[in-house]
């Protein structure tokens, strides 16, 4: 499972939702008529704001993304696009056509870098803002688009699921083909704006669209076409949220216009979640005409400007997180019990989903449960292929408390079934522990009635999963080296990480602050570096001014680790911890906290 595809614009040829279809109803249907709160809405009090009016991106807000895609293993970002997303090409500075105004400017032009023929910029808030309902109203001016330039202003839930799971808004997006644009009749695509909402839905299993990505734009009026080119002036984009309804809309010179005909009611749990925020401005690909360099006819290069992004509480409702909302789990933390005592646990259904990953060769067992009156069970029924299923989260969870704990667990199982036992991260990072057939491991005596085994986390995590961001939280499998040779049924249940002490302790070693391959080192009056060189993987943990606490993967060149934190202040006290890889003794080490004022 790949969870990188949260990350991206996900526009390839989702299953489609028309309203008044068989299956309008499922997600996001357009209503009959219009809900008082976002048609006529009380705008409250401004939650958050980001007026780019700096010097430079503020990146305690925004990461600018370095890529092509092919860096999560998802080349062309899963749209066969064009360019490569370089943090040059994202800057602060003077609009040439609106004069006083600073904005932040997104420049795509010709340029190759590696087998690409363009760089464009892309930045997201993902880990450092988060918004769940009110009103959001982004002023921003796009380019001459030709064909080949796809800007956009767009947000995804911060669920660790993957695309469509987490859910998609596309507050707005331009640069469609020439037959999407036909049925508004737009003379060109400065002339067309729209919006979208994709989720995962059942219905939209179908061959061709094994991702299950439903969207609302399909056969359905969701464009704004201007009585004038949008191109090079600012125009603003809305969007209403509650927790039962969206609305997009365009305001050009005092007028607004609905993107859709009706509200969208919000029937689906991911969009009821926070979501972060992205702005960027591809070339070619999918979404647009050109599907090769050769027919990218845009002048380049070309520029979006985005003057301020703006979030205001809606009929009383509204919420802005800023920082990793995250928090560490502590004591027991139950994956799947009805009964053990623990200090908090998912829900099937509800915080968490139970996947059966192989339907060609498991399906629902009848064992009874070993506690309570829940249970995992499957019946394997075909010889010699694999099995494997899961509990996922529905959110990331910080199990960097547990890294001395055990992972305790009851199974039923033959005895004959060799199987393995995993967990995974949200940087999809996975490490497993194999079962042998008839042999007591881990505490697990195998004779085919219910029995524990008791994984230590430090085993159970290997070298790369990362604790502070946990999502497949217990995972089986069959033994690739060992493939069952009969049917037969297995069951799980009561599973739960235990930590070793009732508080959450159990921390790793704490080194003194003068020991240990960890530094930092101010770069500039705003900018602090955190360096570890311990040849692995290394995560920082900072605050600044007691404010929320970040949660970094480092960046690793060779042997050395490095995050370069941004938007500070000469005075600010800057908090920090490392997590490392202790590739010499074999496991994680957790620094003491340090402090350093920024000079």
């Amino acid at each position: 499972m790949n969870n990188d595809h949260q990350q991206q614009r996900s526009k390839w040829k989702p299953f489609q939702l028309a309203c008044n279809s068989v299956v309008a109803g499922l997600l996001l249907a357009c209503s009959a008529h219009a809900a008082a709160s976002v048609t006529n809405p009380a705008i409250g009090q401004l939650l958050w704001s980001e007026e780019f009016n700096g010097n430079s991106v503020n990146t305690a807000n925004w990461t600018a993304q370095d890529g092509n895609g092919c860096q999560i293993n998802l080349c062309g970002y899963g749209n066969a696009e064009l360019q490569y997303y370089s943090p040059n090409n994202a800057s602060i500075g003077t609009v040439p056509f609106e004069s006083g105004t600073r904005a932040l400017a997104i420049r795509a032009q010709r340029q190759t870098v590696g087998s690409n023929s363009f760089t464009s910029a892309r930045l997201d808030t993902r880990d450092k803002v988060q918004v769940q309902y009110g009103m959001i109203e982004i002023r921003m001016s796009t380019p001459a688009l030709g064909t080949g330039l796809w800007p956009a202003a767009w947000m995804l839930g911060v669920s660790p699921q993957t695309w469509p799971r987490n859910g998609e808004i596309d507050i707005m997006e331009m640069g469609h083909k020439a037959s999407s644009r036909a049925a508004s009749g737009a003379p060109s695509p400065d002339r067309f704006t729209a919006s979208n909402v994709i989720t995962w839905q059942q219905a939209a299993c179908v061959p061709g669209n094994e991702s299950c990505a439903a969207s609302t734009a399909w056969q359905t009026k969701s464009w704004v076409v201007p009585p004038t080119s949008l191109a090079n002036r600012f125009v603003l984009y809305r969007m209403y949220w509650t927790e039962s309804e969206m609305r997009f809309t365009l305001v050009d010179n005092g007028v607004e216009r609905n993107m859709y005909d009706a509200p969208l009611p919000v029937n689906s749990t991911a969009l009821q979640a926070p979501f972060y925020l992205l702005l960027d401005m591809a070339v070619g690909g999918n979404f647009t005409d050109a599907a090769s360099p050769a027919q990218v006819t845009s002048t380049l290069p070309a520029t979006m400007y985005v003057d301020y992004i703006r979030v205001y509480q809606l009929d009383g409702k509204g919420a802005v997180k800023l920082g990793n909302q995250t928090l560490p789990e502590v004591g027991k933390f139950g994956v799947f019990t009805d009964n053990t005592v623990v200090n908090s646990k998912l829900v099937a259904g509800t915080s968490s989903d139970i996947f059966l990953w192989n339907a060609a060769s498991s399906g629902a067992g009848n064992t009874a449960p070993y506690e309570g009156s829940n249970v995992i069970a499957w019946n394997y029924t075909a010889p010699g292929q694999w099995f494997g299923g899961g509990v996922q989260a529905r959110q990331a969870r910080d199990l960097s408390n547990f890294r001395n704990g055990t992972v305790k667990f009851r199974i039923k199982i033959p005895a004959n079934v060799s199987f393995n036992i995993g967990v995974g991260d949200t940087y999809t990072n996975q490490n497993w522990v194999n079962f042998p057939a008839n042999t007591t491991a881990y505490g697990l005596v195998r004779n085919g009635d219910w029995a524990q085994g008791s994984i230590p986390v430090s085993t159970l995590i290997g070298p790369s999963v990362a604790l502070q961001s946990m999502l497949d939280v217990f995972m089986i499998s069959s033994d690739a080296n060992r493939l069952p040779a009969s049917s037969f049924q297995f069951a799980i249940d009561d599973v739960v990480w235990d930590s070793g002490s009732g508080s959450g302790g159990g921390g790793a070693t704490n080194p003194p602050p003068s020991s240990g391959p960890t530094s930092v080192s101010q770069l500039s009056a705003t900018t602090l570096q955190f360096t570890t060189t311990t040849g692995s993987w290394a995560d920082v943990h900072y605050t600044v001014n007691n404010g929320p606490q970040q949660n970094l993967r480092m960046r690793l060149d060779g042997s050395t680790n490095t995050y370069v934190a941004g938007g500070l202040k000469i005075g600010d006290v800057v908090r920090y911890s490392f997590t490392y890889w202790d590739t010499a003794r074999n496991f994680a080490v957790d620094t003491a906290q340090q402090s350093y004022t920024m000079k």
